[in-house]
């Protein structure tokens, strides 16, 4: 074997070349593995001597299988001599193959390239300390209240706070359309669950009351069927519900469950709201230090890479723009962006990436963060107990690169953990308020759009 290398900052690319002597050898052992497949009379599986085997052989098959002998030989070889680790799979290309006789291959791979960090012992990012007042703590009783809140019918219209049941349909151009119809729907009057003007036109209308309710969509409007179109909404008020919410008492603590009084329930509350509050800001912390060494790092994005991971996000973006309904085509009308604009965006972000993974592995290897094995198999066990009713889940645990990969993540999160032990002491701490969790709404489509016109039959 024989091979040549063309190195760069970011990928290295080897011709290999094989002949007559590297051949047998792989043929022998290509025979090996064929025989154990082949039924040959007078000979038991695997026990045919290899001339006999290549006579009840597919020529192509054998020839498949001695190149592919040699090339995965010859990679690790290659790349230890050159001494440079590939960071992907290494791509081969084969340019000339003459089976038995000679064959030629290129094999290309990206390589870590040269990192200079920055000072990652003094890095200036602040850090922000939640402080939780009352009135942090009295959103999440006046929550809690909501969510233990009861209804009564009353025989009166309905007010902002009722809960109303109702039938509608959406007409465009006379004509229903996609994910306009309900029956039989409970809505908060003030929940802020359809666009703003629908559940304001339902106010002051009582139960057996039918009427329309003329809206236009905004004209960046998810869907473009209905975006900047008029429609009309059918209606048929069924029924009106008092929501009485219970008062916040010490009753309303025991109900919560676990607590003798008010006072108790607000303490834990506190406790919480402070501990998810602090988990918040240690994330964002990690953030703004890993952007802030990436920013003062210098380093290079192997192509390779940057292709790969520019799909990954291209693919995500997809599977998110399916589940909402939309095309590629409606998010670019929406963003009033042009499919390249939006590919060299996307671009630009898997290079973010890219360059941010290789500083964090340059940072591991300066820190001389490892993971050793029992590590890693404790965290597999645990993994295993959580999915233990996903059998596909588990058995994937099995699978040597889902290990490294685990392994990899663990040496990231301990990479991470060390960079900001090493920076929290001298950062700069900066008081705030906690930001108020948003409350959960149903997954319906909510824009801004013109106050509704409500006309009653």
């Amino acid at each position: 074997m024989i091979s040549s290398s063309n190195k760069n900052n970011t990928s290295v690319e080897f011709t290999v070349a094989f002949d007559q002597d590297d051949f047998e050898p792989a043929r022998l052992q290509a025979l090996e593995r064929l025989a154990r497949n082949v039924k040959i009379p007078g000979f038991r599986n695997g026990k045919a001597p290899a001339n006999v085997v290549e006579q009840h052989v597919d020529p192509n098959e054998l020839a498949n299988m001695m190149l592919d002998i040699l090339v995965r030989r010859a990679i690790p070889k290659v790349f230890s001599d050159a001494k440079v680790n590939p960071i992907s799979i290494p791509h081969v290309e084969v340019v000339k193959y003459i089976p038995g006789e000679s064959a030629e291959v290129h094999i290309k791979a990206d390589i870590m390239p040269e990192v200079k960090l920055a000072d990652y012992k003094n890095l200036k990012s602040s850090i922000t300390e939640p402080v939780i007042t009352e009135v942090d703590v009295d959103d999440v009783l006046n929550r809690i209240a909501e969510n233990m809140a009861e209804t009564k019918v009353v025989k009166r219209e309905a007010k902002k706070g009722d809960e109303v049941i109702i039938d509608f349909k959406g007409l465009k151009d006379g004509v229903a359309f996609d994910g306009g119809t309900a029956k039989d729907y409970k809505l908060v009057l003030g929940s802020g669950q359809f666009i703003p003007g629908f559940e304001e036109a339902l106010v002051g209308h009582g139960s057996g009351d039918k009427f329309n309710i003329d809206i236009t969509f905004p004209k960046n409007y998810g869907v473009e069927d209905l975006a900047g179109k008029p429609v009309v909404f059918e209606i048929l008020m069924k029924q009106v519900n008092e929501v009485v919410k219970p008062a916040i008492d010490d009753e309303l603590a025991k109900k919560t469950g676990g607590f003798a009084t008010l006072k108790e329930l607000r303490a834990d509350i506190k406790q919480n709201v402070e501990a998810q509050s602090n988990r918040e800001a240690e994330n964002r912390y990690k953030d703004d230090l890993l952007n802030e060494l990436v920013d003062g790092s210098k380093t290079e994005a192997p192509s390779g890479l940057v292709d790969e991971q520019t799909e990954h996000i291209k693919e995500d973006m997809m599977r998110n723009l399916q589940a909402r309904g939309m095309t590629l085509e409606d998010y670019l009308k929406q963003h009033n962006q042009q499919e390249a604009d939006y590919t060299a965006e996307v671009r630009q972000a898997a290079e973010r990436r890219v360059i941010s993974s290789i500083i964090v592995q340059k940072l591991s290897e300066e820190l001389e963060i490892e993971v050793s094995d029992a590590e890693v198999e404790q965290q597999v066990a645990e993994m295993r107990h959580v999915y233990k009713k996903d059998e596909n889940a588990v058995k994937q645990l099995e699978n040597p690169e889902v290990i490294n990969g685990i392994r990899n993540q663990m040496r990231i999160n301990a990479t991470m953990d060390k960079l900001v032990e090493i920076n929290k002491p001298h950062a700069k701490k900066v008081k705030t308020n906690s930001e108020k969790p948003k409350a959960a709404k149903k997954a319906t489509k909510k824009t801004t759009t013109k106050k509704a016109d409500s006309k009653k039959k």
